[in-house]
C-alpha cells in the first residue's frame, strides 16, 4: 500500500528533522530546506527506519520554486494528505530602533510574505481532506524581540484566518504551541540557558505527534 504524503517545508533540523523522521513511519516524507546537509543526514536516518524521503534543496522564499514542487507533488503522488511548516527566519534580538533593513527584509520574507504563496499552492496540494499543522511561537510585546515577534505573529494571523475560513470545509488547520525544547533558534535568543534541562526535538515530536495525526 502506497503511504500517503506528507510535505515538511523546514526540514533539515530542528522539529522539521524530528517530525519528518517520525512520520516517515506512515508517510512518504517530502522534505523541504535550503541545507543540503541536514536534508541528507534525514533521508539516511528515514532509510535506517524503513522509510522513503524525496529531497527538495530550495528556499521557501522562491515563489516559482514551491510552484514547481506542489506541481511535481501533484503529478507524481496526486496531492499530498498533511503539510507541516516549521521553516522560519529567527532575526537577532534587538531594540526596535536598531533593526536593520537587511534583517528585517530577510525576516518578513521568510517568515510572512512567503505564505502568500505556500498557503495558495498547498491548499490545493493537500484539498479539503487534507491537513497543516502550524507552530506558533509567540513573543510579540517582548523586548528585544520586535522583529521575530512581530513578524510571526504576522504569519500566524494570516494562519488564523485561514483556519477560521476552512473550519467547516477543511482543510483542518491546526496551530500547537510546543513547549521550550532545545533548538539553534531558541539557542540564538536564549544563549546562557542551561539546555540539558530541556527535551530535545525528537522527544518534541514524539510529544506533538498524537496532535498532528
Amino acid at each position: 500500500m502506497t503511504k500517503p504524503a506528507a510535505l515538511i517545508t523546514g526540514a533539515s533540523r530542528g522539529l522539521g528533522f524530528a517530525l519528518a523522521e517520525a512520520l516517515s513511519d506512515t508517510h512518504h516524507v517530502i522534505a523541504v530546506a535550503r541545507t543540503v546537509g541536514g536534508l541528507e543526514d534525514l533521508d539516511d536516518r528515514i532509510k535506517a527506519r524503513g522509510g522513503e524521503a524525496t529531497l527538495a534543496p530550495m528556499d521557501i522564499t522562491q515563489r516559482d520554486a514551491m510552484a514547481h514542487l506542489c506541481r511535481s507533488i501533484h503529478d507524481r503522488w496526486g496531492g499530498a494528505a498533511l503539510w507541516i511548516h516549521t521553516a522560519v527566519h529567527a532575526g537577532p534580538l534587538t531594540p526596535a530602533d536598531h533593526v536593520t533593513e537587511k534583517d528585517w527584509s530577510k525576516s518578513v520574507e521568510t517568515n510572512m510574505t512567503a505564505m502568500g504563496h505556500l498557503i495558495p499552492f498547498i491548499s490545493a496540494l493537500i484539498g479539503p481532506e487534507g491537513r497543516a499543522v502550524f507552530f506558533d511561537d509567540p513573543r510579540g510585546g517582548q523586548k528585544f524581540f520586535g522583529l521575530y515577534g512581530s513578524t510571526k505573529a504576522g504569519q500566524m494571523a494570516l494562519v488564523r484566518s485561514w483556519a477560521a475560513e476552512t473550519a467547516t470545509t477543511g482543510p483542518d488547520i491546526r496551530i500547537l504551541t510546543p513547549e521550550p525544547f532545545r533548538s539553534a533558534t531558541r539557542g540564538r535568543f536564549f544563549p546562557g540557558e542551561d539546555t540539558d534541562s530541556l527535551p530535545s526535538p525528537q522527544d518534541a515530536a514524539a510529544t506533538l505527534l498524537p496532535e498532528i495525526l
